[in-house]
């Protein structure tokens, strides 16, 4: 059987390991959190970038897509046109 001096330098070996250690169970929970977080967050940018190359081809697919874009988002109009911004109240 284990005398009182081994149990007591195990415990602290335990509380030690658990709550100060550079590789504490508190460290690796935070580093696991943090890496769950990293990787959600790859995911979406991977998404948002496949949405985004969907979106670019479809515009360089056409030039009606790629002046209707400049038109809507960008304002812009041929030279012998005239352009009316029309405001809508709700």
């Amino acid at each position: 059987m284990l005398s009182n001096k081994y149990i007591i330098t195990l415990m602290i070996f335990g509380v030690w390991m658990i709550f100060f250690d550079q590789n504490s169970f508190v460290a690796q929970r935070k580093f696991t959190k943090e890496l769950n977080q990293l990787e959600a967050r790859k995911k979406a940018y991977a998404h948002q970038n496949e949405l985004l190359k969907v979106q670019s081809d479809n515009l360089l697919e056409s030039f009606d897509n790629l002046e209707k874009l400049a038109r809507e988002k960008y304002l812009m109009k041929r030279d012998d046109e005239d352009l009316y911004l029309v405001e809508v109240e709700n």
